[in-house]
Order: C-alpha cells, then structure tokens, then sequence
C-alpha cells in the first residue's frame, strides 16, 4: 500500500519553469536535465511496483531525511512485516563499466559509484531508525531501471539489480510474510512525519520577476502560444486545450513557486499572465479558486 506519493522536488519544479521563461546556462541546463531524468526513472519505477508488487507492505516514495546534522534522501523505502527494503533509483542510459570499484561511462569518464550512495543512505537511516527506538533488518538495492542501461563487468556480488532482474527482484518481494504489524505501521508514520520538503543543497540560478518571461505557458508543451478563448484556453503550436480558470491557476501557483514573497494579487496575476484582458475576470476566478485575505486596498489572496 502506497502511505506517500511521489513528487517532483522543489528544485525541479522550480528548474522546469525557469527552462522556458529564461534561458539556462549550459552547466544549469545539464543539472536540471539530470534532476528530470532521474525523476522520471523513478516513475517508472513507481508504475512497475505498482502494477507487480501484491505483497502486503508500506511503500513510502521519495523521502528526506536528516539525522545528526546530516541530510539524506532515499527513492523508495518498502516496509515488509520482518525487513525494510531501501532503493536507489538510477536511470542511467547507455554503456558503462564497472571495475575495481569504480563505475565509468562509454569506459573513460568515471562517475559516483552508486553502491556508495546507498551504502551512506543504508548508515543513516540505521542511525535515524536507531534514535527513535526502531529497530529493523534492511536490505539495500540499487535498481537500474533503464532497458537501454548496460553494465559491462556487472558484478555478481554487489547491492545491484539491472535491467533484466527487475522482474525476479519484484517475485522475491511478493514472497515476504503478508502480515504487517502495528510497530510497522508506526514506523512508516514516523519516517513520513521526519520527511522534509525542502532540501539544504538544491542548486538554483538567481534570477527575478522582470527577467523571466510573462504569460500562461501550455501544460502540455511548455510554449507560450496559448488564446484564450471562451472559458478555455488552446495551445496554437500543439493545440492542448485547457480550462482558463485551470490555466490561471496554475500560473498563480507557478509564480507562487518562484516567489514565496509575492502575495497574489488580482494586479499581479494579470501581469503575470498577460493573455487575460480582463481583470475583473482573473479577480472571479481567483475568488472562485482561493481564500481572499481582506486587508483594504492591500487585500490578496491564499
């Protein structure tokens, strides 16, 4: 049973919106590339476990911790009656090779060995677990999710699990006992209670509001060719079609997203997104939508 959904982290989101209102440097542009391809291996991951794992359990998605002054984050964590299985996600593509602990892409570009990633993780949530008096077995996987991933030289003796032994991992999974306990179920509560939004190390380009560009970008394919029309909005270059009000309220969480400090206002989300000629109509939606703080003529929204 799934007790916490995955999603995209702050520092993606925020990645993503700068990706097309302004322009990424090229070292920006790869971090936030990997940010997204990592986060997608991870749905997928997610959709397989989903649909194949039967056995009783508590799967708890993406989660950050922090133990001893020390931040540290887990993919998917998976409460089984007797153990916890701990995943590193990785959805690496193409050829690499491993050899005398060392993992190197196309075989001369050497990277973080993976293993040692969820070893660090496997220490801290031992810790962690140890602090608030839980005590239990747990099993550590790096899970290479991606069917075009290669690994020549794969060892047999390592945490990891290619391409091809996905299936067999998930039959070992449906194998456990069926039957969770209270202290189980406790845990899983306590790990999501100490889960934090926010990292400490997100990597995010300065930038601010007249720099970026205004309007309402399609859902679908990020561009700024929406019309409004009516109560909705059409995307001219892919012709998604989306609810207006949906549109603006979107765009309001965007903003909201980029700027934690701006209070939303009828003035500022008709400046933000442009493509509305009437501000009486954003101010219905956004009275529709949100919660109207009354402060006179300083008056916004929540």
């Amino acid at each position: 049973m799934e007790v916490k959904k995955r999603t995209p982290s702050r520092e993606l989101q925020i990645l993503n919106s700068l990706s097309y209102r302004s322009i990424l440097s090229e070292k920006e542009n790869f971090h936030y590339l990997n940010l997204k391809k990592g986060y997608e291996g991870e749905l997928l991951f997610d959709r397989i476990v989903d649909q194949h794992l039967h056995s009783e359990c508590l799967i708890i998605k993406d989660l950050l911790l922090t133990v001893y002054n020390t931040t540290f984050q887990i993919d998917t964590l998976i409460i089984f009656p007797n153990t916890i299985e701990l995943f590193e996600i990785k959805n690496y593509e193409g050829e690499y090779t491993y050899d005398k602990d060392k993992f190197y892409k196309n075989a001369d570009y050497k990277i973080t060995n993976p293993e040692h990633q969820i070893e660090r993780a496997e220490t801290l949530l031992r810790q962690l677990l140890k602090s608030h008096g839980f005590s239990s077995s747990i099993n550590a996987t790096v899970v290479f999710i991606n069917p075009e991933f290669t690994l020549f030289n794969a060892p047999t003796d390592k945490p990891f699990i290619l391409p091809s032994q996905i299936n067999t991992l998930l039959n070992k999974l449906n194998s456990n006992p069926s039957k969770l306990s209270a202290q189980n179920k406790r845990l899983a509560e306590k790990l999501i209670a100490l889960h934090q939004k926010t990292s400490p190390r997100q990597i995010l380009p300065k930038y601010n509001y007249d720099q970026l560009r205004k309007g309402i970008s399609c859902h679908h394919c990020n561009s700024f060719s929406l019309v409004a029309k009516g109560h909705s909005c059409i995307c001219n270059k892919c012709g998604e079609r989306e609810l207006l009000s949906n549109a603006i309220i979107r765009s309001t969480r965007e903003l909201k997203l980029l700027f934690p400090d701006m209070r939303v206002t009828t003035s500022n989300i008709f400046d933000w997104c442009r493509i509305i000629p009437s501000k009486q109509r954003i101010r219905r939606i956004l009275m529709k939508h949100l919660k109207l703080i009354s402060n006179g003529r300083w008056s916004y929204f929540e």
